[in-house]
């Protein structure tokens, strides 16, 4: 009886393992498994290294950058030192050196040239004048001395045109200070000094010419006084012929 029992539970006891099993297989069956999902690992190392080159590439695109702007910043200072300036003073200096020249070729009896100087100079003041008549040595007189005239009223004429000069001096200076001052490239600033010196030069070629004039003047006033002193030893000597005394027949 003890082994029958014994039995049974024995077979009990598979029965249920057999229907957990076949109970395990049927919900193995109705519920299928989950699939894995894929893990993300962080790599604290190869991060910084690509952070640190993404800041030297960059680093070398700015500095790129830097030297085009470099580059277009040369090209523009090349492009003004190459920038010419305007010299509109110019004609006017021209011009007022013109005028001085016109006026020193009006210059009567004796010329400022050299080819004709000495043969004017020996008409005007003859080495001796002891053989001309009286009516021709006062003619002669006359003819120098309105030539002294004429040569001081010409130094006075220069010299009006010279001190009239002096204010569109004064306003081209004030120009060329100020376009100098404004000049934006080298070319410019040595066209600007150029100019300067153009109207120093222009400057100075108006007192040589006044000065000519003005020693022009004083050179036939001292020629004129000679030329009495010579005349009137030719006169003296004359009126006392030989020196022999008057003797009545």
């Amino acid at each position: 009886m003890i082994v029958k029992q014994h039995t049974r539970s024995s077979l009990a006891a598979a029965g249920c393992m057999a229907l957990v099993a076949v109970g395990g297989t049927f919900a193995a069956m109705s519920y299928p498994s989950e699939p894995a999902k894929a893990l993300i690992v962080y790599d604290p190392t190869n991060y910084s290294q690509n952070l640190l080159t993404a800041a030297r590439t960059l680093q070398q695109v700015n500095n790129q950058i830097k030297s085009l702007q470099n580059e277009a910043q040369s090209l523009l200072n090349q492009g003004k030192n190459l920038t010419t300036i305007g010299f509109p003073e110019l004609q006017a200096l021209t011009q007022t050196l013109q005028q001085i020249d016109v006026l020193m070729g009006q210059a009567q009896g004796i010329q400022f040239q050299v080819s004709t100087l000495n043969q004017q100079f020996r008409q005007l003041y003859p080495t001796s004048n002891g053989s001309l008549s009286l009516s021709s040595q006062v003619s002669a007189a006359r003819a120098r001395l309105d030539t002294e005239m004429t040569a001081y009223q010409h130094t006075m004429t220069v010299q009006a045109q010279v001190v009239e000069n002096i204010q569109s001096d004064a306003s081209a200076l004030s120009a060329m200070v100020e376009r100098s001052q404004n000049a934006e490239g080298a070319l410019q600033a040595s066209q600007a000094t150029n100019q300067l010196l153009a109207l120093t030069a222009k400057q100075q070629f108006q007192i040589q010419q006044l000065l000519a004039a003005q020693y022009r003047a004083d050179a036939l006033e001292r020629a004129n006084r000679a030329q009495a002193a010579s005349d009137a030893q030719a006169a003296t000597a004359k009126f006392l012929g030989n020196g022999t005394a008057y003797t009545p027949n």
